[in-house]
C-alpha cells in the first residue's frame, strides 16, 4: 500500500484523528455491556488499530480532528 505524504496540518489532523479513534475504542469498550448485541457487534468491527480502518471511518474521525484544529486556531494556539 502506498503511503501518502501529508503537509504539517494534514499530519496534525491525522494524528488527532488517530487519538479520537483510540478514545472512542476505549469508551465503546467500557460501555459495550450496556448496549444491544447488534450495536456491540457493529462496534467490534471498528475495535482495530486506526491504520486498519476504512477510509470512510477514518474520515469520520478526521471530522472531529478538524473541530479540534478549528478551536486551537480560534484561540490562536496554532496558526
Amino acid at each position: 500500500m502506498k503511503t501518502r505524504q501529508l503537509n504539517p496540518l494534514g499530519a496534525l489532523i491525522e494524528s488527532l484523528a488517530e487519538i479520537e479513534h483510540e478514545q472512542w475504542v476505549h469508551w465503546s469498550q467500557a460501555v459495550a455491556g450496556d448496549v444491544s448485541d447488534a450495536t456491540r457487534n457493529k462496534w467490534q468491527r471498528s475495535w482495530v488499530a486506526y491504520a486498519e480502518l476504512t477510509e470512510k471511518v477514518k474520515e469520520a474521525n478526521r471530522v472531529w480532528a478538524r473541530k479540534v484544529v478549528k478551536l486551537l486556531r480560534q484561540r490562536t494556539l496554532i496558526p
